[in-house]
């Protein structure tokens, strides 16, 4: 993984569930993990920018230990497979979590405590599907 920059934006991780899994996520409690792939989407635009993502892999390493997000308690059960980022100082987290969510299964109030989207988190079992909605989903034209 190549270290990301200072710079704010948004990401989204992408990252695989080899098996069914029942795991505490947070206030949220426990939930119910299909075998598949997820795509996670979130906002770098505080302190530290894009560096986030370098964070969220350190966490799912099992090198960093400190849940912050729902998303670091769903991490160390996963392998990293892609992040997309979009360097931006705009708030597109949920613009581009909703463009996802249009065509992929959501995980109803993952990651999105803080707003009013009906999840940052999405599941698939088609790789290839999720990587080509996410990539379109960052991409400017998409969004317009």
């Amino acid at each position: 993984m190549t270290p990301q920059s200072n710079c704010p934006g948004i990401y989204t991780l992408v990252l695989c569930m080899d098996r069914a899994q029942e795991i505490q996520i947070g206030s949220l409690g426990i939930l119910e993990f299909a075998p598949g792939y997820y795509s996670y989407t979130g906002s770098a635009r505080g302190p530290g920018g894009l560096k986030r993502v370098d964070r969220h892999i350190r966490v799912l390493q099992g090198q960093k230990k400190t849940r912050r997000w729902h998303i670091d308690y769903l991490l160390p059960y996963t392998s990293f497979l892609q992040a997309f980022v979009t360097k931006t100082t705009q708030d597109l987290e949920c613009q581009i979590a909703a463009r996802i969510g249009e065509r992929l299964a959501p995980i109803r109030g993952f990651g999105c405590t803080d707003c009013c989207c009906i999840s940052h988190l999405h599941h698939s079992d088609d790789l290839p599907r999720m990587l080509d909605i996410v990539s379109k989903a960052h991409s400017s034209e998409w969004r317009s």
